[in-house]
């Protein structure tokens, strides 16, 4: 029941900061679904279609006729970055863009103490609030008169301080004298009062916990601005990271995945066309080749690494179990997706088995291949990242892992935004190598 308690606890905090950021996030969405829809009213005005497309009668499933949007692309990344900069506190953007804060600057509360006779005194605490990369002292106030002294604290934004008023006051709690009040308004152990600067609370022991608010922006150490990326990048480019250059450890990522990408293409594709091809092959490697194929790459590390150790060995021979599979299976279904009457077409023109394999089963299996191709790539990017994150002495991997180690979110951050942007750009080099080598892919 406690383990319940704690789980629903935590969720309730997740949820009641979603509810807090929703009316933000909708409206930076609202705002740019508005400027799309503008764009795309002025640019149809100004360039009206007059291609085949703007005569079709049906284009609801009609593939041909639904083509990525270049406007509402540019205007989804944008979105990502105005919200990311929303949420940290961006100077790339002006400050009414910016969501609620962390509360900095200065404040106060009044503090009721009771002593057993039933007396009262007052005190006022004064709070500076500062940002957690700047130094601050508490200043000197004067105690005044009275049991109550009045005292100050200094809290880094984002954090929460305790505060033992019982040992700047005539009487504590050894003399049982408690806090009864902040800011007239009654409080009890594990209670709390909400002040002008977020709130006080009392632990269960009567000390009082000052807890600045926060609103709703990321921490830096949890996620700091676009434009502090952007600057460690650049630093990590021109100064390096691990005696490595930010683009040798780029290299080395992608010259392992090509590597290992290779091999298991040059081993899957002729592996498939066998399966494909002959009943003999089929049943022999079909157990072998579905067995492996949900076995996810990264639950072999631990035997690659037993087997191969955690040098670059290693790291091929995962690469290529990870694509190996694949290929194997989209040359398989591309051999299996040729149409009969194409091989009935081509044996009534005389054509021999070699004549039909190199006109007829290659080409049109082509279109498969690289669609394995692709799914292949992506799946040995992923892998490689985190084959890295195990052992590696360069790499992108190896770079998040040890920035992770040392909390160095922006660094963490400029890994996972490279790996991402060259992950797609390996997606968009395959696409454009198909369109260049299959023509004919999807038209009969």
């Amino acid at each position: 029941m406690e383990l319940l308690s704690d789980l629903g606890s935590e969720l309730w905090a997740v949820l009641s900061t979603l509810f807090k950021a929703a009316p933000y996030i909708i409206g930076y969405v609202v705002l740019i679904l508005v400027m799309m829809a503008i764009w795309s009213g002025i640019k149809r005005l100004l360039t009206p279609k007059h291609d085949y497309s703007s005569l079709k009668t049906v284009t609801f499933g009609d593939e041909s006729a639904v083509t990525s949007n270049t406007v509402a692309s540019v205007v989804s990344v944008v979105l990502i970055f105005v919200l990311w900069g929303a949420f940290t506190g961006s100077k790339l953007l002006p400050g009414f863009m910016h969501a609620p804060g962390a509360f900095t600057g200065n404040g106060s509360f009044t503090y009721t103490i009771t002593t057993p006779d039933g007396q009262t005194d007052d005190a006022t605490v004064s709070v500076i609030v500062h940002p957690a990369t700047i130094e601050t002292e508490a200043p000197e106030v004067s105690p005044g008169d009275g049991i109550a002294k009045d005292d100050s604290i200094a809290i880094a934004s984002y954090r929460s301080a305790l505060l033992r008023v019982d040992r700047n006051d005539e009487m504590g709690r050894d003399e049982d004298t408690f806090i009864t009040a902040v800011n007239g308004q009654p409080i009890t152990p594990e209670g709390s009062v909400k002040v002008d600067f977020g709130t006080v609370a009392m632990s269960a022991k009567g000390t009082l916990n000052i807890i600045p608010a926060t609103g709703i922006q990321m921490e830096p150490i949890w996620l700091p601005a676009p434009e502090a990326v952007w600057k460690r990048m650049t630093e990590i480019a021109t100064d390096g990271f691990r005696n490595s250059t930010l683009m040798e450890h780029l290299g080395y990522s992608l010259f392992r995945v090509v590597v290992g990408f290779l091999l298991g293409a040059i081993v899957g594709i002729p592996l498939g066309y066998a399966m494909g091809l002959s009943n003999w092959f089929r049943g022999w490697f079909d157990p072998i080749v579905e067995f492996m194929r949900p076995v996810p790459p990264l639950a072999l590390i631990p035997l690659v690494i037993i087997w191969a150790g955690i040098g670059e060995v290693g790291k091929i021979i995962l690469l290529f179990l990870a694509a190996l599979w694949i290929m194997a299976i989209a040359a398989r279904s591309g051999v299996s997706g040729v149409r009969i009457s194409k091989v009935h077409a081509a044996y009534s023109l005389g054509a021999s088995k070699w004549q039909i394999m190199r006109y007829v089963i290659i080409p049109n299996s082509l279109p498969e291949i690289f669609t394995g191709a692709r799914v292949a790539m992506g799946v040995c990017w992923g892998t490689v990242v985190a084959a890295e994150l195990v052992a590696a002495e360069n790499g992108a991997g190896m770079m998040i892992m040890v920035a992770s180690k040392f909390q160095s979110t922006d660094i963490v951050l400029m890994g996972i935004i490279l790996i991402g942007i060259i992950g797609f750009s390996i997606d968009m080099l395959m696409r454009w190598i198909e369109r260049v080598l299959v023509p004919w892919k999807g038209k009969g």
